[in-house]
């Protein structure tokens, strides 16, 4: 539980400075489920966590938007996010803004990040607002650190709605590289490409332009 306990410490201190981290530096990439073990043997190796081994979870992740207007107005969506195996944790209340590919040179995406800890009524409460349940799904897997960096390995899991089963949705793991830090820290980036360049030829993180996907 050291990871959290870390995150806070930063977190009050960035307070008590006034200076918030709501920057998400980040990269992301995909491995095969035949390839994930020699890709967290590569990371043990690489990260601070070595002694202990690397963070698992098991999160139930819920999307909700509301529109603030008529189309085409982008409506506001936030997610909701709580452990599976550790129920007297917080819950977490997350603004995710979309991701900025900014110009060529620049090494990851960015993208605006708010987290609050919250207590389990936050459901009633954005529902009371007006929003609505976009999807819902459980992603389970593991969390390293690097410095200031983060790596998670993640499976994400469809949930059948009436059923207690969920199943995969493909055959391979997200692998998302990120930093949180606050705006204007974009010698980050090299940090994170760096990084980035020591997990080849296993996975290959990329800015990923999704404006290109819909």
């Amino acid at each position: 539980m050291d990871a959290p306990s870390s995150a806070m410490d930063s977190l009050s201190v960035a307070l008590k400075s006034k200076i918030i981290p709501n920057q998400e530096y980040f990269l992301q990439g995909s491995v095969l489920d035949s390839a994930v073990e020699t890709l967290l043997h590569r990371l043990r190796g690489l990260c601070d966590n070595i002694d202990t081994g690397p963070e698992q979870f098991n999160d139930h992740e819920m999307c909700f938007s509301i529109r603030k207007g008529p189309p085409p107005e982008v409506p506001l969506s936030l997610r909701v996010r709580r452990a599976l195996d550790m129920i007297d944790m917080p819950w977490q209340l997350r603004y995710i803004g979309q991701p900025e590919l900014g110009d060529k040179s620049q090494p990851t995406m960015v993208r605006s990040s708010l987290d609050v800890a919250t207590s389990n009524t936050v459901v009633e409460f954005l529902t009371g607002m007006g929003f609505n349940l976009d999807f819902e799904y459980i992603i389970r897997g593991f969390m390293f650190l690097k410095g200031r960096m983060k790596v998670t390995v993640s499976k994400i899991l469809k949930m059948n709605q009436g059923k207690a089963d969920v199943e995969a949705i493909s055959q391979s793991y997200l692998v998302e590289l990120s930093v949180l830090a606050p705006s204007g820290q974009n010698a980050i980036a090299e940090e994170i490409k760096n990084f980035a360049e020591q997990l080849k030829p296993l996975v290959q993180l990329e800015k990923i332009n999704y404006s290109r996907q819909h």
